[in-house]
């Protein structure tokens, strides 16, 4: 398994002053950040886009896992790729050609991530793994921060690990919603090795003691 990481998400982070949030992550020594960008379409909710991005971008030297929950990724697969994403993860659910746009995510020098909701099948991104760094299995419906874990996706998260170690794949396993100490525990366990937290971690009264219990499961 990979070593686990920590991604915060900047959407639990002060929104009057985003870089404030990210110089946050970086002070308990984390390397990643995650960015959800939301529509309004695809999910109940609206965030941020590219230009935001890019202004964090020159504000921070963290790793950008940027997570579109959109409609229609691939219009903006290149103005995030350009605003400083490192990671570009698009959902399995809207229609579109998947393949083509994890190749243009490829092309532009980021990794890909493929992304499904809780009541997705893991069987919708089986075959996008030969073709993603990350897979990223949503613990609640997404859209909105400080939602309750969903313990009901652990066997996916277990499949999906399954289905990596018989095909010798190299991606990380994401898990985003819900995820404290103790759920991030039973993810751990079923195979997860990449934690997205935002509540719990900007609330927490000792970020570093936290971002350390998440490397040491």
């Amino acid at each position: 398994m990979h070593a686990p990481i920590l991604a915060p998400s900047i959407l639990a982070g002060d929104h009057a002053n985003l870089a404030s949030s990210a110089a946050i992550v970086a002070a308990t020594g984390l390397e990643w950040l995650h960015l959800d960008i939301m529509d309004g379409h695809f999910v109940p909710n609206l965030s941020f886009g590219p230009q935001t991005v890019a202004a964090l971008r020159g504000k921070s030297k963290l790793f950008f896992d940027t997570h579109l929950m959109l409609d229609e990724p691939h219009r903006y697969i290149e103005a995030f790729a350009r605003a400083g994403a490192g990671l570009i993860t698009i959902h399995i659910e809207p229609a579109l050609d998947h393949a083509a746009a994890l190749a243009r995510i490829k092309a532009l020098g980021c990794r890909r991530g493929i992304a499904l909701n809780p009541g997705t099948p893991p069987e919708a991104v089986k075959p996008f793994l030969p073709h993603v760094e990350l897979v990223l299995a949503m613990t609640v419906q997404p859209g909105f921060g400080g939602q309750a874990f969903r313990a009901d996706v652990l066997p996916k998260i277990a499949r999906l690990d399954a289905w990596r170690r018989e095909a010798a794949l190299d991606f990380r396993l994401e898990v985003d919603g819900g995820i404290d100490l103790k759920t991030a525990a039973a993810c751990r366990a079923a195979g997860t090795d990449t934690f997205v937290a935002g509540t719990s971690f900007f609330n927490a009264p000792d970020r570093a003691a936290y971002a350390a219990a998440i490397a040491n499961l």
